[in-house]
């Protein structure tokens, strides 16, 4: 049984081809996953009943079950979502009162080999790869659950994408030619896997990089993420710098703020200096908590303290806005397993 999300016009052409049908249903068939983000294909209206039983004899809308569904106080909505396989992940719709983008976070694997020490997805260890049929699935059942439309995607869910990129790479492309999502509104966040960034840096992208840095000096980000081990702070400047020359594309730092471990005065003086030369946005992220770590929330005047001294370098600091931390489903608390 096909499933038809996450199928190009091309591929889904084949199967009308396959059914002795004109190109034009081949269309439809399409405007109806990614346009109106049908559950099913009797809800296909503009084809034939005989058509549509015809089409379900070989081919199926969706696989993909909502095992949970959360809504949180401030709109945000978490999906833990159940392949086939009985494997699970989150993708998570963000929205924000005086904006029109409608975000989908989607998550690139099950589980995550990475294991930063603030991260809960990463303390069930890497289970496996997403295909790019499932990352697109994530923000399809958005679409169909909601009616809305998607204008943002992030990748800044389970998984670390890199690490999956030619599956990602793969559901960028869908979600630009099939959803209509515009390749700046789609960011790829790393935790600095350095020969996949500058394999990136080959490809003359137009999205957004971001890069988890997270720590201002090689110590901390050693005590908080297992890859600067791997990837030291001073080769991944090299990369990032490399990155930009080649790309012309500004680069977005994430800072995950932590308190009394990464929120000093030091500390952020030591990251203006790591930044100097490169050109980049810094988004401020202030701790989520999770379960199975001490870390703790930094205060409000700490936080802006700290943007503050970011701003005075030249460089342009926002804070990210606190989305759906009631349902678990804020930075770093996805971990798509259900208790």
């Amino acid at each position: 049984m096909e499933v038809l999300s996450g199928l190009n016009l091309e591929e889904i052409q084949k199967i009308t081809d396959e059914l002795h049908a004109s190109k034009f249903r081949a269309r439809q068939i399409h405007n109806w996953i990614y346009l109106k983000s049908v559950n099913s294909i009797d809800d296909m209206t503009d084809l034939s009943v005989k058509f549509r039983e015809e089409l379900k004899k070989v081919a199926q809308v969706t696989d993909t079950k909502i095992k949970v569904k959360q809504v949180s106080s401030d709109g945000t909505i978490k999906y833990l979502l159940e392949f086939p396989d009985g494997e699970c992940v989150e993708t998570v719709l963000m929205r924000f009162d005086n904006r029109a983008n409608l975000t989908a976070c989607v998550s690139s694997q099950v589980g995550c080999a990475v294991n930063c020490s603030f991260c809960a997805t990463g303390k069930r260890g890497f289970i496996r790869n997403l295909s790019y049929k499932e990352i697109v699935e994530q923000v399809l059942t958005i679409q169909r659950d909601t009616g809305l439309k998607v204008t943002n995607v992030v990748f800044m869910g389970q998984g670390e994408p890199l690490l999956n990129l030619d599956n990602v790479l793969k559901a960028m492309e869908i979600f630009n030619e099939n959803f209509q999502i515009g390749a700046r509104r789609l960011t790829l966040s790393t935790s600095g896997i350095i020969p996949k960034i500058n394999e990136l840096a080959n490809l003359d992208m137009q999205s957004t990089l971001a890069i988890s840095l997270h720590a201002p000096n090689h110590d901390i980000r050693k005590q908080i993420m297992q890859i600067e081990n791997k990837y030291p702070m001073p080769e991944l400047k090299k990369a990032l710098k490399s990155y930009v020359e080649k790309t012309g594309r500004r680069i977005t730092i994430e800072y995950l703020l932590i308190k009394d471990l990464n929120d000093t005065l030091d500390s952020a003086k030591q990251l203006v200096d790591y930044l100097r030369d490169i050109k980049c946005n810094i988004n401020l992220i202030p701790y989520n908590p999770t379960e199975k770590n001490d870390y703790q929330k930094p205060s409000n005047n700490s936080t802006m303290r700290f943007k503050s001294l970011l701003e005075q370098s030249g460089k342009k600091v926002t804070v990210r806005l606190e989305r759906g931390a009631d349902i678990d489903a804020a930075c770093g608390q996805l971990r798509g397993k259900v208790n």
